[in-house]
């Protein structure tokens, strides 16, 4: 009797949602009501667990199904939107014990529920190869991951390292090139295949001893989707193993989406190294991604180690870097400045046009100074960069548009701001050669860390320390952050108070520099 009114009581709190849901299968569904309606649910879900940490099951019933009742992407990604970028994103981003637990069940029961519909068929198939019927067998092997006490020793015998993407280049730079150095150390003549984005090639692409074999991670596609990414590494780990003894090959997951953070199954637990990055107890919570990864391997191979972030950039990209600083070198400029003001679709850690556009005529006051602007990716950061141009253009400075590799306009002399259109790989080349890096949190200041480039981070768009410290550039340059909090009320920013510290920064570290 009192499960069932408990079942009636957790069905009534979803009931108003419903029948929304219910009136938009029946009026017809449209995309924008759909995006609308799964936000509510998501945040309404965080509302009871952020009240008591009360877990509301049939919330995530009603998404799981606004997410997998048709096929059409247009219809069934709004809901993945949410439930990602709501509520998954808010539980990671938090990197406390309770809020990876309540993640873990949150995982489990949108796969319990996405193996039971026509388009889950795959999926289930192939979790009961793993001998996982259950949420509980889920419960299960969670647990023996983060109580498994596997270790590594340089008197193993490893022939093939296989390696999951973080999926973000920037999580890529700062922890899965460090495992890399550390297991390349550990295993010289072991092959290293890292799975992930063919993007990974650009900033990884030099070391020829690391095979990447692609998987594509859609990071706003729908649920079955994400989920399907899964599938592909499982085929590419049967492909890369089958002629290995089990004895002679590691899987090394740093806490994955590929994997959906350790929850989906990819080889047998004593073949299987899970980083588990977003506790709180493994380790000094006043450490650095790379910092703590560092602590990560320290313990599983029992040495006290240490390597910074690292980025294999490939050749043809350094030259036409080498070729775009030199030929402004010669023209009299002093000081290249790389500037990004990317957000990677995340408009809270952005702190305004304002602020950059002062920023950028602040920093062009100084002579001799030349700031390559990443123009972005898409069409929407496209038009932000070239909106930022045309200002600083209007107040008189010299403006240029290129792509890497064309000629600097004769007009770029001891001063200016070009325009650049590149990709990833290419920015990183920059970034490199260039005197100081600055711009939001993103890629581009784990890049900047790695390659020693003097970079601050303008950090926006959180207030949790711990998550800022987690994600704060660490390199073997100088690297600073200048916080601001957009989250608690954005209008009363002071745009030339964070300008002030911004130059603050700078100066400091030209003293201390001086004093070295």
């Amino acid at each position: 009797m009192y499960r069932a009114d408990e079942h009636r009581t957790k069905s009534m709190k979803s009931f108003l949602y419903r029948k929304k849901w219910c009136e938009l299968i029946q009026n017809g569904v449209k995309p924008e009501e759909l995006s609308r309606l799964s936000c509510q649910i998501a945040y309404s879900f965080l509302d009871h667990y952020l009240k008591d940490c009360r877990y509301e099951a049939s919330y995530i019933d009603l998404l799981c199904e606004m997410m997998t009742f048709t096929n059409d992407p247009e219809y069934n990604n709004p809901g993945a939107r949410a439930l990602f970028s709501i509520i998954v994103e808010r539980l990671c981003d938090d990197f406390e014990e309770l809020q990876t637990e309540t993640y873990n069940r949150l995982m489990t029961h949108v796969i319990s529920y996405c193996r039971h519909v026509p388009q889950g068929k795959e999926l289930d198939t192939r979790l009961k190869e793993f001998d996982l019927f259950s949420p509980e067998d889920f419960y299960h092997r969670n647990k023996c991951i983060r109580n498994n006490n596997n270790s590594l020793s340089d008197k193993q015998t490893v022939h093939k390292i296989l390696l999951l993407s973080r999926v973000t280049i920037g999580a890529d730079v700062a922890i899965t090139s460090i495992i890399i150095q550390r297991l390349r150390k550990m295993f010289p003549k072991a092959q290293i295949v890292l799975m992930g984005d063919n993007k990974l090639g650009e900033v990884y692409g030099g070391n020829r001893k690391i095979l990447l074999r692609h998987v594509n991670y859609s990071k706003k596609g729908g649920l079955i989707e994400r989920l399907s990414s899964w599938h592909h590494v499982l085929d590419i780990i049967a492909d890369e193993t089958k002629s290995c003894f089990s004895e002679a090959f590691m899987l090394i997951d740093p806490d994955s989406r590929l994997s959906q953070l350790g929850i989906l199954p990819l080889v047998s637990l004593d073949r299987y190294f899970f980083f588990d990055s977003r506790t709180d107890t493994a380790f000094n919570q006043k450490l650095s991604m790379p910092e703590l990864t560092n602590a990560w391997m320290n313990h599983l191979t029992g040495e006290d180690n240490f390597c910074y972030p690292k980025v294999w950039i490939p050749e043809a990209y350094l030259k036409n870097a080498r070729v775009l600083i030199n030929t402004l070198r010669e023209r009299g400029i002093k000081k290249c400045i790389v500037i990004n003001f990317g957000v990677g679709g995340n408009p809270r850690k952005q702190v305004g046009l304002r602020f950059e556009e002062n920023l950028l005529l602040t920093l062009l006051k100084e002579p001799q100074t030349a700031i390559l602007l990443d123009k972005g990716f898409g069409e929407q950061e496209l038009a932000h960069s070239h909106s930022l141009l045309r200002s600083v253009e209007n107040y008189g400075y010299a403006v240029a548009h290129i792509c890497l590799g064309e000629t600097v306009p004769e007009h770029i002399r001891r001063g200016g701001i070009i325009g650049i259109e590149s990709s990833i790989g290419e920015m990183a080349a920059l970034i490199a050669n260039c005197n100081e890096f600055i711009g939001y949190d993103s890629a581009c200041q784990h890049i900047a860390a790695a390659t020693g480039t003097p970079c601050i981070t303008i950090f926006a768009g959180s207030n949790n320390m711990r998550f800022i410290r987690r994600w704060s550039a660490h390199g073997p340059g100088t690297c600073n952050i200048v916080h601001v909090d957009t989250l608690s009320n954005p209008s009363i920013i002071d745009v030339n108070d964070i300008i002030v510290r911004v130059m603050h920064t700078r100066e400091m570290r030209c003293h201390l520099n001086e004093a070295l």
